[in-house]
């Protein structure tokens, strides 16, 4: 039996498979400490499950886009997922650092698929202002993920050790996949037989990237996820490690963070149509400054608490909810003939932005929440100049009367 595209229940499938990705991060975050113990290395190599993880994320969306362009979202999201649950048995099983890294890696390479073509879906089933709309109500879904994971990672870190997480995601995607076989129908109605040439898939990826309102999108969302990305790559060590949470509640700490990100992603949905993308993007810069520069102050003072970091990432998690749907639908909007691989694109610089900051904050953490705090004030600055490109882009772009 096939889902109705217009149907509740493919929703909830697709924001599933978008919310791959969190999960994949978000519910081994508490174990991360326990797995540098486990494996005697330094916070760095800790870390480097996250940054890798990104990396290899980044890389395979370039190859996702164009391959469901050409051949359907359907074939290519089941040997995603068939390729994740492979790697999660290996990440479970693994016997060093160096086995767990590379598994990762190859983790990262299934899991996009979930998100890239979940997007695309998206897009293929509904217009450029209902995608809007859609992203919200899925990224308010999806949000659950960073709420729920953490929480659920912290426990099965108290009660079973780190290897616990990588079973338990391992069981997440066996479930996706048979759901994906078994009721997803195809929703590419405009493949395309060259969208995998070389030479068609770089003049796309050229035309995409001339465009001064797709680059002013991508990157606003991108900077945006890199100060999200820099708290999560930094929150377990300085959390757990230097305020001295538990795991378990160090993935509280972390839900309750996640309900700014769901009250964003709630405007949005409520109040997109009604102000467009860009007053939305506007208003989540403005939270995104309440959050991250109040932070980075306070880490600079020397104050360390709980209170100090989850307040402030509160606020900038609303910001985030109000950015990343509208950003997105911004972005791959305007090409629907090249949904995927706008799609990908986009989600190659947002996740390689997010693995460079996640591998600078490993690099440079001292034990405090200073290098977490301040990479999550400069992106959000970052985002803001980027923002203000896009509007002037735009303004060159309207003939004047």
């Amino acid at each position: 039996m096939r889902l109705r595209p217009d149907g509740a229940a493919i929703v909830v499938l697709l924001t599933t498979l978008v919310a791959l990705g969190p999960i994949s991060t978000d519910l081994y975050l508490p174990s991360l400490p326990a797995i540098r113990t486990s494996f005697d290395v330094g916070q760095g190599f800790a870390q480097l499950t996250l940054s890798l993880f990104m990396a290899g994320f980044a890389v395979s969306q370039l190859a996702y886009g164009p391959l469901s362009d050409r051949f359907g979202r359907r074939p290519v999201l089941i040997g995603g997922l068939a390729l994740y649950v492979a790697a999660s048995l290996a990440c479970l099983l693994a016997p060093s650092m160096g086995v767990l890294l590379a598994a990762r890696a190859v983790q990262a390479m299934g899991a996009c698929a979930g998100p890239v073509l979940g997007r695309a879906v998206v897009r293929d089933i509904a217009g450029p202002g209902r995608a809007a709309v859609l992203l919200s109500y899925i990224g308010m879904a999806m949000a659950l993920a960073p709420a729920v994971g953490p929480t659920i990672g912290g426990y099965l870190q108290v009660a079973f050790g780190w290897r616990a997480a990588f079973a338990a995601l391992m069981g997440v995607a066996l479930m996706l996949l048979l759901a994906v076989v078994l009721a997803l129908p195809e929703t590419n109605r405009r493949r395309n037989p060259r969208a995998t040439h070389t030479r068609e898939l770089l003049a796309a990826y050229r035309e995409l990237l001339a465009d001064p309102v797709y680059r002013g999108y991508v990157a606003t969302l991108a900077l945006t996820f890199a100060g999200l990305f820099s708290f999560i790559s930094g929150a377990a060590f300085v959390l757990i490690e230097a305020v001295g949470l538990s795991p378990d509640a160090f993935g509280l700490s972390f839900a309750t963070i996640v309900v700014g990100y769901i009250l964003g992603n709630f405007i949005s949905s409520r109040l997109t149509q009604r102000f467009g993308h860009d007053r939305m993007i506007a208003g989540g810069l403005v939270c995104v400054l309440a959050g991250g520069l109040p932070m980075a102050a306070l880490a600079l003072a020397g104050v360390q608490t709980a209170t100090a970091v989850v307040a402030p990432m509160a606020v900038f998690m609303v910001g985030a909810g109000l950015i990343l749907p509208n950003a997105m639908a911004g972005a791959v909007g305007p090409y629907p003939e090249k949904a995927g691989s706008a799609s990908a694109l986009l989600g190659f610089t947002q996740m390689g932005g997010a693995a460079v900051v996640g591998a600078l904050v490993g690099h440079l953490h001292d034990g405090t929440a200073r290098p977490m705090a301040l990479a999550l004030a400069l992106s959000g600055i970052a985002a803001v100049l980027a923002f203000r490109r896009l509007r002037a882009a735009q303004a060159r772009a309207v003939p004047a009367v």
